[in-house]
């Protein structure tokens, strides 16, 4: 049975909340629709997370991608909805979304937006010899 192309997220329990550790997802099949022209836009995105309760469940993430294909926005519209979609879902404790589309025009376009709860200070950085 197909994936339906849905607006909304499953999540699941982090299996380590009491630990900080990043998520990377890359999702090269993004697409949307340019609201001036209806031409494809195709992007591919970088979602990095630090999870605190909830993570996202993966079939549901692409679900949701793929609602999109059939919408005009604009990019940096579009990265930011995802942005905050996502963080209402899971209230991730940092969340970074990276969107890369490909060449329109002869300009390739690249938005990145971020989140960081309140509550969260990042680790420090270790460098080892």
């Amino acid at each position: 049975m197909p994936i339906q192309a849905v607006a909304t997220f499953e999540t699941f329990q982090n299996p380590s909340p009491t630990r900080d550790y990043t998520i990377h997802i890359r999702i090269p099949e993004f697409t949307c629709l340019c609201p001036k022209t209806g031409q494809p836009d195709f992007a591919t995105l970088y979602l990095d997370y630090v999870p605190d309760i909830l993570c996202i469940e993966l079939k549901a993430l692409k679900g949701y991608i793929w609602s999109f294909r059939d919408q005009g926005t604009f990019h940096e519209a579009v990265t930011n909805r995802i942005l905050d979609d996502l963080v209402a879902a899971v209230a991730p404790r940092f969340m970074r979304l990276r969107a890369e589309f490909n060449v329109r025009g002869g300009i390739y376009t690249t938005i990145v937006a971020e989140y960081q709860a309140n509550h969260w200070t990042p680790p420090l950085v270790v460098t080892l010899p």
